[in-house]
């Protein structure tokens, strides 16, 4: 439990620590959007790829049921995502960013560690097969979702080629094929270039709150409702509902934990990608980064 709360709390001073750097003239403006790109185009997909780049290979009979228990969980979702924000949020306007809040969790950046100072580190593995389809989704509904598209979802097949989304095709067949020891120059620097994605993230989205007007910076009344569901209730009816469908308890409580992580980060990147206004993806990803220094410590307790 102290291994939990002091990675969240570590996680909150670092995005401390990108609102002074823009403060203080470090980050901001062009700065934010070219790290933005660097993050989704290049550190991610290293990132993406170094956590299957390991020396054990995991029980080969757990890999399908991870993949089954993930897709099945992120197409629940969608029937979420379509309904839950016509019931809140007034300003049709804003329902894609809240179904984008509601669907994704900040699973690479954030979930890997927790996962392994709950599970330890051998399941973090599990985690990033978990992982597959949230990545999938993000780069093709959480595109669309974020660029006002939650009614009607266009596919653009140019998605798929993504980094992002070829990193997880690499990823899935280094899993397949069983590919282990791969030699250190080749691994090294997947791992230094992915090992940037988590503090660059969390510094963006420090940067990002400098922009937000104090008034307005803990949000409205809509956010905290998104994050009620986003941390608690959908984590928790998704396992009772997996459970009762016979999925491995521990492939239910990893995936547990992998949905009760706050926003994806990816949210705040899109919207300065795409110039979108970020003001509630921002208030929406701190606030639920707050909260869950202590939904996700509740959440291990009360269920597991």
């Amino acid at each position: 439990m102290d291994n939990i709360i002091s990675q969240m709390a570590i996680f909150l001073l670092l995005v401390v620590a990108g609102f002074i750097a823009n403060k203080c003239g470090l980050m901001g403006g062009d700065f934010d959007r070219k790290l933005s790109g660097f993050i989704i185009n290049l550190s991610c997909p290293c990132l993406i790829l170094s956590s299957v780049m390991g020396d054990q290979i995991p029980d080969r009979r757990l890999i399908i049921p991870l993949l089954v228990a993930g897709f099945a969980t992120y197409f629940l979702l969608l029937v979420v995502v379509y309904l839950l924000p016509k019931a809140y949020v007034r300003n049709p306007g804003l329902r894609g960013m809240h179904g984008f809040m509601l669907m994704f969790g900040n699973v690479g950046f954030i979930g890997y560690p927790v996962v392994a100072s709950i599970f330890g580190d051998k399941a973090v593995f599990y985690a990033c097969l978990l992982n597959i389809p949230n990545t999938l989704f993000i780069f093709i509904v959480g595109m669309a979702l974020v660029v006002g598209r939650s009614d009607k979802l266009s596919f653009n097949w140019h998605t798929l080629y993504c980094p992002g989304m070829v990193a997880s095709y690499i990823a899935i067949v280094i899993v397949v094929l069983g590919i282990s020891n791969l030699p250190q120059f080749i691994t090294q620097p997947f791992i230094l270039i992915g090992n940037i994605t988590v503090p660059g993230a969390l510094l963006m989205i420090g940067s990002s709150l400098v922009q937000i007007d104090a008034r307005h910076a803990m949000g409205s009344a809509r956010i905290y409702i998104m994050s009620a569901f986003r941390l608690l209730l959908i984590p928790v009816g998704l396992y009772f509902l997996l459970r009762a469908f016979g999925v491995d308890e521990m492939i239910n409580r990893i995936n547990t934990i992998i949905m009760a992580m706050p926003v994806a980060t990816y949210g705040t990147m899109f919207c300065l990608k795409y110039g979108k206004d970020d003001t509630e993806m921002v208030q929406g990803t701190l606030i639920t980064t707050i909260l869950s220094a202590v939904t996700i410590p509740l959440l291990t307790y009360l269920l597991f």
